[in-house]
């Protein structure tokens, strides 16, 4: 190709470049012009002082609540009624505590908000969910086993209408709303902590067995399997289907495949994250005030040291986070993956759990 033809093409090639940024240049203009002059201007620039109102109030409500002394809170709430702390008497007064937490920290209770920015957020949600499910399993435990001397007794008459109020719908708004229905069990939890320290009703009773902890204890264990492997399945795995293993005779409803694989959606990982986060945060409180109300049947197993360290375990999963979002990164790769921390801290607590778990089952 000669010379002109080549220079030629160079400058039509310039000049179409030259058009081209032209145009952008000028579609940018415009629209920044229909945007931004007259009243749009106004409107604009209350858009952004709105989301940045909205992006404050949810960086506000989306701090997790402080952990708190269970002993003191058990002694205030004695206080509070002119009636002396006893057994029991910290395991509800945490469990009362807990279920005020949900509804009063930072913003209220938001799993059943439907106005921004509150409906935007879904971490705080999930942490809330957390604390219900173990607040919701210390209070059938409770009632339908530590506050029974035999499997043939009456079951108490306030745990009985707290334990289904806390099974209400957590993400109801209206008619009834979902923090009514929770107050009413808070209400009743508080009768039933008033009559164990009613000498003269002993229908009240909480019951600090060694069986009675074990019942509570495999609830526990169940809930953190459950959550454990959710929190592994972030980076996608192949396993195996161990659904009747340890039984020859086993039989399930329909077949399922050998190997199956299990995968958290990508949207999903944050909210199982921050389960795990509100469920570890309630039971840290739980297992410290049963190690008050459970001292002599810990003591007597020698299983302090062991119940410790599951307290232990768990108080790790409550480290700040140092990412402003919660990482994903693959099992061994460059990127670090919180799910995978925080599932190693859960099954080793878990782990404990079930050794304990048979230390009391022994004589």
């Amino acid at each position: 190709m000669s010379d002109p033809i080549r220079d030629l093409l160079k400058h039509l090639h310039r000049l179409g470049n030259l058009m081209v940024f032209r145009s952008i240049r000028y579609l940018f203009t415009e629209i920044r012009y229909w945007l931004f002059t007259g009243r749009r201007r106004w409107f604009w620039l209350a858009v952004l002082l709105l989301g940045a109102l909205f992006s404050v109030i949810m960086f506000w409500v989306s701090q997790e609540p402080p952990l708190f002394d269970v002993e003191r809170v058990a002694q205030q709430h004695a206080d509070r009624n002119g009636q002396p702390v006893v057994t029991g008497s910290v395991t509800t007064a945490t469990m009362i505590e807990i279920a005020e937490t949900l509804l009063d920290k930072r913003g209220g209770y938001i799993s059943n908000d439907l106005t921004p920015p509150f409906v935007f957020l879904d971490n705080m949600p999930s942490w809330e969910f957390g604390v219900l499910l173990q607040t919701r399993d210390l209070a059938r435990v409770m009632r339908n086993d530590i506050s029974r001397s035999q499997t043939q007794s009456t079951e108490d008459v306030d745990l009985a209408i707290a334990d289904p109020q806390l099974h209400f719908n957590h993400n109801a708004w209206l008619l009834p709303a979902t923090e009514h229905e929770y107050q009413e069990a808070i209400v009743a939890m508080s009768r039933y902590q008033q009559r164990l320290a009613d000498t003269d009703d002993t229908n009240a009773q909480f019951f600090a067995r060694a069986d009675n902890l074990r019942d509570y204890l495999a609830q526990v264990e169940k809930r953190l399997g459950s959550i454990s492997q959710r929190l592994s399945a972030s980076i996608g795995q192949q396993r195996l289907n161990t659904d009747l293993s340890g039984d020859s005779t086993a039989r399930q409803s329909t077949s399922a495949p050998t190997e199956i694989s299990v995968k958290t959606p990508w949207l999903q990982i944050d909210n199982v994250f921050f389960e795990a986060r509100g469920t570890t945060w309630a039971l840290i409180h739980y297992f410290r005030a049963m190690e008050v109300d459970f001292a002599n049947v810990l003591a007597d197993k020698n299983a302090e040291v062991s119940y410790r360290q599951i307290i232990r375990e768990l108080e790790a999963t409550q480290r700040s986070i140092g990412s402003p979002m919660i990482l994903n990164g693959s099992a061994f790769g460059l990127f670090s993956n919180h799910s995978l921390v925080m599932a190693n801290y859960i099954a080793r607590a878990n782990a404990a759990i079930i050794d304990l778990r048979s230390l009391l089952e022994q004589g």
